[in-house]
C-alpha cells in the first residue's frame, strides 16, 4: 500500500541510504601496505646482503677442465684458517695455533634432474694435485689456494664445479650461535676427543658453536678416523639448514637478520656467485635435512700410509667415476 504525501507536507522519510562496507578497501589498504614493506624489505635486503659478501677467484678455465653437466655443483669447503683467532679463542675452540692453511671439511653439493646430492671429500684423500704430485686432496688450498683445491677437485671427480663456498672456525661458530645453537643426537658411547674438546654423552643436545665445532673436528678416538667425521660434518649440514629455514627463524627478523649477517661475514665464496645463488644453495640444504636428498661419502677402497706424506684415504676408483659420471649425465647415482 502506497504512502500519500501529505497535503502542505513533505513526503515521510524513506528508509537511510545503504551505506557501502568499507572493511573491502581497509583490507585491501593493509594488503597494499604489508606487499610494500615486504617488498621493500627485500629489495633492501638483498642489497645489503650483496653489499656484505666476501668473493675470492676460486674458478677458472683450464687444459682438460670437465665439461658442465646437467646440474649445479657446489664445493663447500671449511677452512682451518686460525688468522681471526685471538690466543683466547684458539684455546677456548681447542685449535691450536699452527699457521698451515688446509681444509678441514669438503663436500661437494650437487643439484640436478635426479634430485640433490650431498658428497663428502675425506680431507686425507689421496689425489693427484696439479703442478704437485700426489698428496691429500686438504693440502690443495695451502698450497695454491682455492683456484688450486678446485681444479684438484674437479680433476679427481670429473665434475666441473659452478659455485665455490668457504667458511672458517670462526665463522661456524658464529653461524651456530646465531641460531641460538642447533640439536645433535649422539649414539651409545657418545663422544669423546680430547684435541677437539668434544666431550658428550649419549643422546639429544643442543651445542652451541663451540661445541658443534669439536663435534665435528672430532676424529682421533673414532673408530673409523676421518670416514666417521665427515658423517658427522653432513648430520652438522642438515642440523643448521634445516633450523635456519624453519618458521621459527624465518618468521623472526630478530632471528633471522643476526643469522643472515653472520652468514655473509662467515663466508667467502667465488666472484661468480651472488645472492639469488646463495638462496638456493640455502634450499637445496633445506631439501637433504627434510629427507628429499641423499647424502654419502665417495666410495673408498680403504686406508694406508704413504712416505712423506702420512695416513691417506685411497677412492675405490671404478665405483667413485660410476657415482660421478651419474651425477654430471643427470642419473640416479647407484645404490642411491
Amino acid at each position: 500500500m502506497s504512502r500519500e504525501p501529505v497535503p502542505g507536507g513533505s513526503a515521510p522519510p524513506g528508509p537511510p541510504p545503504r551505506r557501502r562496507p568499507r572493511w573491502g578497501r581497509r583490507l585491501l589498504v593493509v594488503l597494499l601496505v604489508l606487499l610494500l614493506l615486504l617488498l621493500g624489505y627485500g629489495v633492501a635486503g638483498y642489497f645489503w646482503a650483496g653489499s656484505r659478501l666476501h668473493t675470492t677467484a676460486a674458478l677458472a678455465d683450464h687444459p682438460g677442465r670437465p665439461a658442465p653437466g646437467k646440474g649445479t655443483n657446489w664445493l663447500l669447503v671449511g677452512s682451518d684458517s686460525r688468522s681471526r683467532l685471538t690466543p683466547a679463542q684458539r684455546s677456548r675452540l681447542h685449535v691450536g695455533g699452527e699457521h698451515g692453511r688446509n681444509t678441514d671439511t669438503l663436500m661437494v653439493l650437487h643439484h640436478g634432474p635426479g634430485g640433490t646430492r650431498l658428497i663428502s671429500l675425506p680431507r686425507d684423500s689421496y689425489v693427484r694435485i696439479p703442478g704437485h704430485g700426489r698428496g691429500k686432496i686438504n693440502s690443495a688450498f695451502a698450497l695454491g689456494g682455492p683456484r688450486l683445491l678446485t681444479r684438484t677437485v674437479e680433476g679427481a671427480t670429473g665434475l666441473r664445479l659452478d659455485h665455490y663456498a668457504e667458511i672458517s672456525f670462526l665463522g661456524f661458530t658464529e653461524v651456530v650461535d646465531a641460531l641460538g645453537g642447533v640439536r645433535l643426537c649422539l649414539p651409545r658411547g657418545g663422544l669423546h676427543d680430547s684435541r677437539s674438546g668434544a666431550d658428550f654423552g649419549p643422546g639429544c643436545r643442543t651445542m652451541d658453536g663451540a661445541q658443534a665445532l669439536a663435534y665435528v673436528r672430532a676424529r682421533y678416538t673414532d673408530p673409523e678416523g676421518d670416514l666417521g667425521r665427515v658423517r658427522r660434518q653432513r648430520q652438522l649440514v642438515g642440523a643448521v639448514s634445516g633450523k635456519a629455514l624453519s618458521l621459527g627463524v624465518l618468521l623472526s627478523p630478530w632471528r633471522q637478520l643476526p643469522f643472515a649477517g653472520a652468514c655473509l661475514d662467515a663466508l667467502t665464496v667465488d666472484s661468480g656467485t651472488g645472492v639469488p645463488a646463495l638462496a638456493r644453495l640455502a634450499q637445496q640444504t633445506r631439501d637433504l635435512s627434510a629427507g628429499k636428498g641423499a647424502t654419502r661419502t665417495v666410495p673408498v677402497a680403504g686406508q694406508t700410509a704413504v712416505a712423506g706424506v702420512g695416513d691417506v684415504v685411497l677412492w675405490d676408483g671404478p665405483a667413485a667415476r660410476e657415482l660421478f659420471g651419474a651425477l654430471a649425465d643427470g642419473r640416479t647415482p647407484p645404490g642411491s
